[in-house]
């Protein structure tokens, strides 16, 4: 398998008018390809003639420094991303720096009604992601040049243009080790159509740093997705029992869900549900479920204490502005 290590430049509107479903018009692919051995193997670089925003917006033109002007040599979209899929080949999987480029790529290829990357979602290496689990603290993004400066890799071609970012994020791929490759990201740019494509997977063999992810289909609404008990159960993901709850569902802002289990065998387990919006405009659902500590435990009742108490003060605001 290789890895296409993949990094994006675009443009947007000067004016207020944006066109709804393509808000970035991609000007610059750069990219980087790596064999299984995270050696490179090849490189990919071509500038994009715009065919909708036709004035550089300042902060791109500031950014990236590129000028309209050079950009009018550019191949269009549908021709560069013909020659990008070749040069891509079969087997390989995608790795960005951050989720935004693989997001804006698809949005392009759907305006220009172009065959989709894929269908459903799909893996992918969100190396920013994967350089906080091997030297931060797992939750921290930090930017590109950031990282390069951590890791002491030479600086020697300039940053902000897509080859270059490309180049740089290849260097941090190839440093980090194996075993932190296991930790793939899902691109949902496609959610799942049916419940046999819906995603189901465990991270990390070690049952104390271990985490399942859950994407669900779509659904209706909110309500439709929270009543669906395939998505609110807590079994243990681990060893598959039914578990017994210790905080039932509860949430601070709508979009957000919390709940606490527990399993006699592996601990309290900690269920997360985020409410999303696909592209086409379904709900659907992302859960995480991963074991915690007490300490653990007592912060989620704070937190569910603090959501009662503010729902309490807002239904009670609401009293006084309607006696009022």
């Amino acid at each position: 398998m290789n890895y296409i290590i993949l990094d994006l430049e675009w443009n947007q509107s000067t004016a207020e008018k944006i066109e709804k479903d393509f808000p970035f018009e991609i000007i610059e692919i750069g990219a980087i390809k790596l064999n299984s051995l995270r050696e490179k193997t090849g490189e990919f670089s071509e500038l994009i003639k715009p065919q909708v925003y036709h004035e550089m917006n300042y902060v791109t033109r500031k950014l990236i420094h590129l000028q309209m002007e050079q950009l009018e040599n550019g191949k269009t979209f549908p021709e560069v991303m013909q020659a990008f899929r070749k040069w891509c080949g079969e087997d390989y999987i995608f790795c960005t720096w951050g989720s935004m480029d693989l997001l804006e790529l698809q949005r392009n290829i759907r305006y220009y009604h172009l065959e989709p990357l894929a269908n459903k979602p799909f893996p992918f290496l969100d190396v920013q992601k994967l350089f906080s689990i091997s030297f931060e603290d797992r939750k921290s993004r930090k930017s590109l040049e950031y990282a390069i400066d951590f890791l002491k890799i030479e600086k020697d071609i300039p940053f902000h243009r897509a080859f270059s970012d490309a180049y740089y994020t290849a260097k941090i791929l190839a440093l980090l080790d194996e075993s932190v490759l296991e930790n793939y990201s899902f691109d949902i740019f496609h959610i799942p159509s049916d419940k046999k494509e819906e995603v189901h997977v465990i991270f990390d063999k070690v049952p104390e740093e271990s985490y399942a992810k859950f994407i669900s289909r779509g659904y209706e609404d909110k309500i439709r997705a929270m009543n669906d008990r395939h998505i609110i159960s807590t079994r243990c993901y681990l060893c598959q029992k039914n578990l017994k709850k210790k905080i039932r569902w509860f949430t601070p802002n709508g979009k957000h869900y919390y709940n606490v289990s527990y399993c006699d065998e592996h601990g309290y387990m900690k269920s997360k549900i985020r409410i999303r919006k696909a592209e086409d405009g379904q709900t659907y659902v992302i859960r995480t479920q991963k074991f915690i500590s007490e300490e653990d435990v007592e912060d989620i009742i704070k937190r569910r204490e603090q959501a009662r108490q503010h729902r309490k003060e807002k239904r009670a605001a609401k009293n006084q502005n309607h006696r009022s």
